[in-house]
């Protein structure tokens, strides 16, 4: 490829416990095998940003399901630490990999407060500044059945399936023509 190819930014997203971490990781050994004349450079890789924000301020996983406003402030600051990190990532690299989006914020906030908060985040220069990112973008959405989700203590856990598969409908139905896609993104999944 010439030395100016427009590589897109790739995002790893879907549901709580889909492999989307470990597929990460993976990729990211992977690239240890790149030649080491290749004009693509290397990406930058974004490790989820969620854990450290729960992390820094004081946050747990019960804060998303028992306060509302609490849930809300948490979804803000992961959309800034993901923003944040996505330009830093630009600063070394002409292109990323990324561990979730910022999608992951705007589902959570449209899950466990309101529509309404959605469209307050949808409104934020921060939101705006990632979404056009992400519409230039390769968006792989990780799905999995539920009988190997185990609760490591941090994260939300579904319920249930029917929770779970709610969830992942949530976080695909952003991508209708309000979202990202212009109508000429296809959304290709197992069915």
């Amino acid at each position: 490829m010439p030395s100016n190819a427009n590589i897109p930014n790739i995002y790893i997203i879907g549901p709580q416990s889909t492999g989307k971490t470990t597929l990460v990781k993976k990729l990211k050994s992977e690239l240890d095998y790149w030649p080491a004349d290749t004009s693509i450079g290397t990406p930058h890789i974004i490790s989820e940003v969620a854990r450290s924000v729960l992390a820094k301020h004081k946050f747990s996983a019960k804060d998303i399901t028992s306060s509302t406003s609490r849930c809300l402030a948490l979804q803000k600051l992961i959309l800034g630490a993901q923003a944040s990190a996505e330009k830093e990532a630009l600063r070394n690299s002409s292109w990323f990999i990324s561990d979730r989006s910022g999608f992951d914020p705007l589902v959570y906030a449209k899950r466990y407060v309101s529509t309404d908060a959605v469209v307050e985040m949808q409104l934020e220069p921060t939101w705006m500044e990632v979404k056009a990112r992400m519409a230039n973008s390769l968006i792989v959405v990780c799905e999995a059945g539920t009988p190997w989700l185990m609760d490591d203590g941090v994260r939300l856990m579904p319920g249930s399936e029917d929770e779970w598969m709610q969830t992942l409908r949530s976080e695909l139905s952003l991508y209708a023509p309000d979202g990202l896609t212009d109508g000429s993104h296809s959304i290709v999944g197992k069915r």
